[in-house]
């Protein structure tokens, strides 16, 4: 999905797409056009840097960004973007994820990345429609309607 987006997603490998698709069919339910591309912090910093600081002049409002083991992914496109950065801690093999939950959430001062759960890809999808609904009524109604649908489950 890509109809003007307002949210991008970045995720550091390919094998981060089965956990993101959490993501983007609850951006598709909620209506939220999305951009996605895949680009490692250590493999790919150029293509990370370009993409990050373009983001908010294509018209992206938010950022979600998923990584595993040393997930540093969200914070360099944090350095590079004035826009508020969702990320998204992979499970890993090793560390079973603590490792990524823990690099996204000691970012330093001055650098935020909120944070959602290890694998959590649908909140990610979820709060960021929440971010936009601060100031677009749009997806704020979209949001309350989501809790009462949860609601009456």
């Amino acid at each position: 999905m890509s109809d003007t987006a307002v949210v991008g997603i970045i995720m550091g490998s390919k094998s981060d797409l089965p956990v993101m698709e959490g993501c983007t069919k609850q951006l598709e339910e909620l209506g939220v056009p999305y951009e996605l591309v895949i680009a490692s912090a250590h493999r790919n910093p150029a293509k990370v840097h370009e993409w990050a600081a373009g983001a908010a002049d294509r018209g992206i409002k938010v950022i979600i960004a998923a990584a595993g083991k040393a997930a540093h992914l969200g914070g360099v496109v944090a350095a590079y973007t004035p826009l508020p950065i969702v990320g998204v801690p992979m499970k890993t093999s090793d560390l079973g994820g603590m490792d990524s939950l823990l690099s996204m959430v000691q970012m330093p001062s001055g650098v935020p990345v909120a944070c959602v759960a290890i694998g959590g890809a649908k909140n990610a999808a979820i709060y960021a429609t929440q971010i936009l609904g601060a100031t677009l009524p749009e997806y704020r109604e979209k949001v309350e309607l989501l809790k009462r649908q949860m609601a009456e489950a």
